[in-house]
This record gives C-alpha cells, sequence and structure tokens, in this order.
C-alpha cells in the first residue's frame, strides 16, 4: 500500500509539473545577479566599488527607458544588501548561490523588501504609510528595502513628505526609486539620492545576449533574424525579448529573416535598397513598380519611406567614418549594398535625399492617401537625383580653378564618381559654355564684386556701364548718424529710428533744394502725394533726434530728382550689367526661370573699415 500510495503521489506531482504555465522568455531570463546585467557596465562597475569599499549609498535613482533592467538592478541590488549565508553576514556584490532571502526578494515577496508601484500610489497618504513603516526594523532581513517604481508619478505633495526620511532615513532603511522621466523627478529629490542612467543595450550586444537565449531554448535562428529583432527593441532587452519569444513561436523553433520581417511588417531589405537605387538612378517608373509591389506585399507607406531613410543613413554612415566603423548591427548583405550606394554617390547628395525622405515622411503619415504621398516623395527623389550638388555646379560652370580661387578646398573626385545618379552611363546635365572663373582678375577696390551665398569667398569681376562714384555710394551706404552731414544720412537716421512712413515719403515724394548742415537747414519742394505737414514732422523729429535745432522750409521750385528714383535707377542699371557677366549668363541660361533677387555691395579689399584687417 505504501509503494501504491508513492507512486500514486509521484504521478500526481508529475500531473502538476506538465501543467505549470509557461513563462515568457522576458521572466525566465530576467538577470539575477550583477554578472547577468548586459549593456550597464558603468553601473555594475561603480556598485562593485560601493560594495567593496563599504561607501553604500542611503538612496539610489535608477532611469532609462522602458526595458532596460531598472526594476531588476533595484531588486538585485536589494539581494545584495541582504545577501545572507552560513559564511556570508554582510552585504556583498558577489552572489555565486542564492542565498537565505535572495529567491523571494527576486520574486517580489519578501516582507523586508517593499516594491511600491507610485502609479497607483500617488498620494500623500501612501507616503506617510511608508514612512511609519520604515521607523521599524526589519523582520528577518538585514536592510529594510523600499523600491519605488516610476517614482515621477508620485504628486508634489509626496515628493514633499518623502524629503526629510529620504536625506536621513533609519540605519537599517535604504530607497531605490526607478523612473523613466528623470526630467519629473524634483531636484531636491535627486539631490538626495546617486543617480545611474542605465543605458540603451547595443544592437550587436543584444543579438548576441539573444542567440544564447535561442541556444538554451533549443531553437534555432539566423544571425540576421536576431540583429532584426535586436534593431527593432531599440535598446529595450525586455521589448526584445517579447519579440523573441513571437518568432520562436511563429517559426516552430526556427527564427529565419523572413519570419521576422513578415512578423514586424517590415519590408525586405534587399528589395529596399532596390528601390532607392532606382530612385538615385532617376528612373521613376521602376522606382514606383517596386513601391506598389511591396505595398501589395502588405510593407505600409510611412514604414517604407522610414526604411529607405534608414538605407540612406547606413550608406551615408559608411561613407563618413568607412564600411567597418560604419556598418555596425547590419547584415553581410545590407553592409555590401549600403558600401556599393556610398561609392557611388557623395555626401551631399545622400544628405538632401535624408532630408526628402525626412520631411516626406511626415507628409506622408498626415496625407490623406499616405500611398500617394509616397508616390510623390519618390518622384521628387527621382527628379532630383538628375540635379548635381552646389559644388558641382561650380565645377561645371567654371573649371575647379573657381573653387580653389573661393579659399576652399575642392571636392575629391572619389575615383570619378559625382554628384549624379547611380547610372553613371547616363550624360551629365549640359552646361552652356563659359570662360572658366579662375581666369578672371580679382577685382579692384572700386568695382562692384558679385557674391555668391554658398561661397562668400567668391569674387566674379564684370564691366560695369555706370558711374563709378555711384557704386563707392552704394558700396558705402549712409549710416544713421546722431547728427546728419547729408540728406542721404537724414533718410537713414530716420530708417533707423524706424519711422518707415517719414523715410518713404523723404525718398520719393521730395525733390532736394538745398542742405546746409552747419546751418541745420533743409529746403523741400514737395511732389505729387507728399503730405503738407512734412515739413514740420521732419523739422520737430531732428531736433528731438539731434538734440539741435533745424530749420526746414518749403520752396517752389524744384531741385534734385527724388533720392528713391535715382537709387533704383542705379539698381536696375547695375542688374543689366550683372547679367552681361558670363558666369551669370551660363547659369540663366541653364535655369531660365531663376532671376537675380538683390545685390548686395561688399567692401573690395583695401577698403576695410573695421579697423580688425
Amino acid at each position: 500500500m505504501a509503494k501504491k500510495k508513492s507512486d500514486s503521489g509521484k504521478n500526481r506531482s508529475d500531473a502538476e509539473g506538465g501543467a505549470r504555465p509557461y513563462v515568457v522568455l522576458a521572466r525566465k531570463y530576467r538577470p539575477q545577479s550583477f554578472d547577468d546585467l548586459i549593456g550597464q557596465e558603468a553601473m555594475v562597475k561603480t556598485l562593485r566599488n560601493a560594495f567593496a569599499s563599504g561607501r553604500i549609498a542611503q538612496a539610489y535613482m535608477l532611469t532609462g527607458v522602458r526595458g532596460v533592467g531598472k526594476t531588476t538592478t533595484a531588486r538585485i541590488i536589494a539581494r545584495a544588501l541582504n545577501y545572507e549565508t552560513e559564511t556570508v553576514k554582510a552585504p556583498t556584490f558577489d552572489m555565486p548561490e542564492l542565498g537565505r532571502h535572495c529567491a523571494e526578494i527576486m520574486e517580489s515577496r519578501h516582507p523586508d523588501v517593499i516594491e511600491m508601484d507610485a502609479a497607483s500610489n500617488t498620494g500623500v497618504d501612501n507616503i506617510r504609510e511608508l514612512i511609519e513603516s520604515a521607523r521599524y526594523k526589519p523582520i528577518i532581513a538585514r536592510t529594510k528595502v523600499f523600491i519605488i517604481d516610476e517614482v515621477h508619478m508620485l504628486s508634489k505633495g509626496a515628493f514633499n513628505a518623502l524629503l526629510k526620511t529620504l536625506e536621513e532615513p533609519p540605519e537599517h532603511v535604504k530607497f531605490i526609486f526607478a523612473t523613466t522621466e528623470i526630467r519629473k523627478v524634483p531636484v531636491t529629490v535627486l539631490s538626495r539620492t546617486q543617480r545611474f542612467d542605465l543605458r540603451r543595450v547595443d544592437v550587436p550586444e543584444l543579438a548576441a545576449h539573444f542567440a544564447n537565449i535561442v541556444a538554451k531554448e533549443g531553437a534555432k535562428a539566423e544571425d540576421d533574424a536576431l540583429a532584426l529583432i535586436a534593431r527593432a527593441a531599440e535598446g529595450s532587452v525586455r521589448d526584445g525579448l517579447s519579440l523573441l519569444d513571437q518568432a520562436i513561436a511563429m517559426g516552430e523553433g526556427d527564427v529565419r529573416v523572413g519570419t521576422v520581417r513578415s512578423m514586424l511588417g517590415l519590408a525586405d531589405r534587399g528589395r529596399i535598397f532596390d528601390l532607392l537605387e532606382h530612385a538615385f538612378r532617376g528612373d521613376a517608373k521602376a522606382a514606383l513598380t517596386s513601391l506598389d509591389e511591396l505595398h501589395r506585399d502588405g510593407a505600409e507607406p510611412v514604414q517604407l519611406l522610414g526604411d529607405l531613410a534608414e538605407a540612406v543613413h547606413a550608406a551615408a554612415r559608411v561613407k563618413a567614418v568607412g564600411v567597418e566603423a560604419g556598418s555596425e548591427g547590419l547584415s553581410a548583405e545590407e553592409r555590401r549594398r549600403a558600401a556599393s550606394i556610398a561609392a557611388k554617390l557623395s555626401t551631399p547628395l545622400l544628405s538632401r535625399a535624408w532630408q526628402m525622405l525626412l520631411k516626406g515622411g511626415e507628409e506622408t503619415a498626415k496625407a490623406a492617401n499616405p500611398r500617394a504621398a509616397a508616390e510623390m516623395v519618390l518622384i521628387r527623389l527621382a527628379y532630383t537625383a538628375d540635379l548635381p550638388a552646389p559644388d558641382e555646379v561650380i565645377r561645371l560652370l567654371g573649371g575647379e580653378g573657381a573653387l580653389a580661387r573661393s579659399g576652399k578646398p575642392v571636392p575629391a573626385d572619389n575615383g570619378g564618381t559625382r554628384d549624379a545618379p547611380l547610372n553613371q552611363d547616363s550624360p551629365a546635365p549640359p552646361v552652356a559654355a563659359s570662360a572658366p572663373l579662375a581666369t578672371y582678375s580679382t577685382p579692384p577696390s572700386d568695382e562692384l564684386p558679385f557674391v555668391d551665398d554658398e561661397n562668400p569667398g567668391l569674387d566674379l569681376e564684370y564691366d560695369a556701364t555706370f558711374d563709378d562714384a555711384a557704386l563707392d555710394d552704394a558700396a558705402a551706404a549712409p549710416t544713421a548718424r546722431a547728427d546728419p552731414r547729408s540728406f542721404d544720412e537724414v533718410i537713414a537716421l530716420t530708417g533707423a529710428r524706424r519711422d518707415m512712413m517719414l523715410k518713404v515719403h523723404l525718398e520719393d515724394r521730395v525733390s532736394l533744394v538745398k542742405f546746409d548742415a552747419a546751418a541745420g537747414s533743409i529746403d523741400l519742394y514737395l511732389l505729387p502725394g507728399a503730405p503738407p505737414q512734412i515739413a514740420n514732422e521732419l523739422r520737430e523729429k531732428l531736433n528731438a533726434w539731434t538734440q539741435r535745432k533745424w530749420v526746414v522750409v518749403l520752396s517752389k521750385a524744384a531741385g534734385e530728382r527724388p533720392r528713391g528714383e535715382v537709387r533704383r535707377e542705379r539698381e536696375a542699371a547695375e542688374l543689366e550689367a550683372l547679367k552681361t557677366h558670363p558666369a551669370v549668363k551660363a547659369v540663366l541660361d541653364q535655369f531660365p526661370d531663376a532671376k537675380i533677387a538683390e545685390i548686395r555691395p561688399l567692401l573690395g579689399p583695401g577698403r576695410d573699415e573695421t579697423g580688425t584687417g
């Protein structure tokens, strides 16, 4: 009978064991000691030294994104504070085996390690209960530990009630706080704690961690599939383990790239690079066809543009820092495709494509028809693939001598590559023939230079057909003197005083008959449209602005032409003269709709009036 009873008990135990619920990977492989933590070397080293020297803080603040191990780290610290075996009777960093209290602490059921969720216990009364409990010594452990998760959710009153106890807690009490919103925690609380910022786990380290777990689970996984999951986790171990759990179930123990892409809703990476190359070749038809195929297979337009932006970023990173350093976290195929694009395109073109995709993704997310918006982004990308970058325009217009004259380094050719479509067989955009800019001499100091906004050091000489004195006046515009010595300075003073209505009248509605700065006398003739009270208004304002007496009288005979009319005629003549310059003419021939909006005179060589040399 005893035998049967024993067998019956064994069978019942087996049945109970077989009925145990499944534990998800995020809980099953939760770190149990400091050695199990990944990606937090700085914090682990600090805590190791603190425990070794006995410099254990009274309170710790753990912050970081979700899933990096804040609560788990808090429990491990609580375990280390209360670690106790037959030979260890003091707080210790090294915990090779489970101690007397370890299992209960890690399972959050120890009476002396109190975990509180601040999201549901936000009030002052909850903190008062905690403070009251802190007065009493621990029941069975060495130290009473209070772990408050999402501490930023506490109310202002609750924080204030906690301050005194947090600053001077009993010897047997330690506080450990965890939060994802460190900026919402009052500085008075932060100053009383020792803060640790838990960093996101890097993709290679996270993928290696997943590989170890897959091996322990008896499953199989491709390295590229694990890298995909690690990238999708965005540095969160818990998020990554949840995705890995789902991938193992979906693939029936075999985690493959295709399965993961289907699970995550990502388009095939190779097809993304194909689509990007179509756009960079300027082949809008092929790009739209690829977009249709990807959309038909379930890819979302916004996600597609995000994937294209990631591919552009990968290529730009490879071009900037090299294949080895720039392809971290990429599969072998992605590394090859990114390196191929980086070798054919220059950094300005990649940067321009990145900005277009980034802006296009925002537009697509807000559009009523996301697919149509994504198609327009690809069309724009394909169209601009034929447009060279600014440095290429300068080379095409005037040769590399123009860049040399500008004082800027001439961009390298990168082995014959240029800012153009990926299709190297396509001809370069035609440019009107012009003499190399390097053949022009530096303009004399009394001539007006042509200014290139992209290359301000590039001065192009042209022949002016108007008076040199007019150029001098334009290059040295009248300043707003407190005591004007000319009528131009009077106009400038009204502008400096922001009296724009009076300034317009003085420029276009009056004719100067006589100006005597020494006597403070101005004779004006009113033109049609001038207000009759302008003489009195000008006199009163000049008296107030200059602190001297002025006399403004009206004459019956006209004098000089209005200043505004003279200025506009001079600007029109300058504009016409500028259009005859070979380089400017070449640009206007290539871009018929382009217009010269403004000519800004600059001081030429030898006319430095700043006193800086």
